[in-house]
């Protein structure tokens, strides 16, 4: 006899919501975020840390940042990874396992070499792992699109980026704990260790249901992508889109913290509440943005998603206007970041379905840099907006950057909405 009344209602209600993230290919993404996430700080800032801490000076430290160019142009070798399939694993999580070796033995090698002795190694072998990170995540991000199923995108984007942000976490904050008992060496050592989880993961994680052909030559590789979706109805359309989208809320993040200083807050408070408490929120905003769109789909949940996203960078303009209160920063904060993690579940999940199987690791690179594209050439307009007009009107420009994206959205509402419907079939 089953249980009845409220509660085991309520958890009927709730149970599509959470057996989403109980699927083995949700599951396997999770870890699979945590390996893309935990080079990245072994390459930058704590690198830097240990640079600077063996004594190096400031210039050389700065132009180490260029070692992190790979990420920005992952783009240009993907074709690469579409055409070519390793004889094992299958063409994703082949791929995968080949990468997560190489950055293991890599870091390695980069912990057995000393800055203060060696630096020019220690420059190519951090570069080394940067390229071998950034094609890393290619392939984890088009294995994550090939094999979700359309209802657990959402859910899997929330565990991606949780996974990742506990990779950084654990490169960077946990790093610098270690380097401090341990040192640099062991460090970095106990970090390539680390490189075994993702590596289980791959092993252990499902292979796509459909398994597309790949590009047979390198032409195809490289035109392929392009001419694929530039032949779609409303291509031009759609790939506006994906720039707009999440522009109002890059536009009012650039200048946040710096904002929240200007008004008085400390750095200590800006720290705890705007990084700490909006990591939680921005985490939490996933989860619970992959959990509803289970039920909404992915039109209503980008629309949905879009107008919290609008309507929390208002919030900082009504903050402008109080001036310094706890109450309404932490609601400015919270709000903010939970509404981004929403957007960010549903717009990933919308990048991958405008990705043909095909080619995912080429089209979705360049999707996800053109999604930068807008924010690299409007945000350095910020200061100039603030020092014009006040913190209050640049909250409500960055708010309203936020509107064309969701009006371009409402107009393809049809075909993005039959997309997601091939996707789902």
């Amino acid at each position: 006899m089953k249980p009845s009344g409220p509660l085991s209602r309520f958890f009927g209600k709730l149970s599509p919501y959470v057996r989403v993230y109980r699927s083995p290919r949700v599951g396997a993404i999770l870890f699979l975020g945590f390996s893309s996430g935990l080079p990245l700080a072994l390459t930058a800032g704590t690198l830097q840390v240990w640079l600077a801490s063996v004594g190096i000076d400031l210039h050389t430290i700065g132009a180490f940042s260029l070692i992190g160019v790979p990420y920005t142009l992952k783009f240009l070798w993907s074709p690469l990874m579409d055409r070519f399939v390793p004889p094992w694993m299958g063409r994703r999580r082949g791929w995968i396992i080949v990468l997560q070796g190489v950055l293991l033995v890599a870091i390695i090698a980069l912990a057995s070499c000393s800055p203060k002795q060696a630096l020019m190694p220690v420059a190519a072998l951090a570069l080394f792992v940067a390229f071998t990170s950034a094609s890393q995540d290619i392939v984890i991000n088009a294995y994550q699109t090939d094999v979700l199923r359309q209802e657990e995108r959402g859910a899997g984007n929330a565990v991606y980026v949780i996974g990742y942000r506990v990779g950084m976490l654990c490169s960077g904050a946990l790093a610098l704990i270690l380097s401090d008992h341990i040192g640099w060496r062991s460090t970095y050592t106990v970090m390539a260790a680390c490189m075994l989880i993702g590596m289980a993961a791959t092993l252990l994680a499902p292979e796509p249901n459909v398994v597309a052909l790949p590009p047979r030559t390198i032409s195809e590789a490289v035109w392929g992508p392009l001419r694929d979706f530039l032949l779609r109805r409303y291509a031009l359309l759609l790939l506006l889109a994906v720039v707009l989208y999440k522009l109002g809320d890059a536009y009012a993040g650039t200048l946040t913290s710096v904002f929240l200083i200007k008004i008085g807050f400390s750095r200590t408070e800006v720290g705890t509440i705007n990084k700490g408490l909006g990591l939680v929120a921005t985490l939490l905003g996933a989860t619970v943005g992959g959990s509803l769109m289970v039920r909404l789909g992915l039109l209503r949940s980008l629309l949905a998603f879009g107008v919290l996203q609008f309507i929390s960078n208002l919030s900082f303009m009504v903050l402008a206007w109080i001036g310094k209160s706890y109450g309404a920063m932490v609601f400015s904060v919270a709000f903010e970041n939970l509404s981004a993690g929403m957007g960010t579940a549903a717009f990933v999940a919308f990048l991958m379905t405008l990705c043909n199987k095909r080619y995912t690791a080429t089209q979705f690179a360049l999707l996800s840099s053109l999604a930068v594209l807008g924010r690299v050439f409007i945000t350095p307009t910020s200061g100039y907006i603030v020092e014009s007009f006040g913190w209050a009107r640049f909250f409500l420009f960055a708010s309203l950057c936020a509107l064309p994206g969701l009006a371009l959205l409402y107009v393809l509402r049809g075909e993005i909405s039959a997309m997601a419907q091939r996707n789902s079939s």
